[in-house]
């Protein structure tokens, strides 16, 4: 192949790089402007908590249940992870949530294992109350 022919060669990858360049922006704002301006987002509430043992330490493996005030059925059922963190989505708009942690508790010995002879039942409650697409931090200590 000759100098002349691997210049033009150059040339023209050189040109088509700036010519897409120049048209793939025109063409992704083209796609923004076609989409509706009156489509409505979902929006939600976030209810995050953290479950705290009666050490208050973070407990791992709570069992949350998440519901409406005024029913009986719980709406969501979480486990807490291993910071004792949860986070579930709710409907926005006022509304009173009752947040319940249960959780089977066995407390450490002086080896540092935990003492199944002495294992507890915890439980506590916290109401949430929503107002708005809005986070609300909470926190679930757990009593025996």
């Amino acid at each position: 192949m000759t100098t002349e022919a691997r210049w033009l060669r150059r040339t023209a990858i050189a040109l088509a790089v700036v010519v897409l360049l120049a048209v793939v922006p025109c063409w992704v704002s083209a796609d923004d402007q076609q989409k509706p301006a009156n489509k409505k987002e979902k929006t939600y509430a976030l209810i995050f908590g953290t479950a705290y043992g009666p050490d208050d330490r973070p407990l791992y493996g709570v069992k949350i249940t998440i519901h409406p005030q005024g029913k009986k059925r719980p709406s969501w059922d979480l486990v807490s992870d291993h910071r004792g963190e949860f986070a579930q989505r709710v409907h926005q708009g006022p509304a009173e949530y009752l947040v319940t942690g249960r959780a089977d508790y066995a407390p450490a010995g002086d080896d540092g294992k935990p003492q199944l002879s002495r294992k507890k039942r915890l439980r506590g409650e916290t109401k949430v109350h929503v107002e708005h697409d809005e986070r609300l931090d909470i926190g679930v200590h757990l009593t025996e």
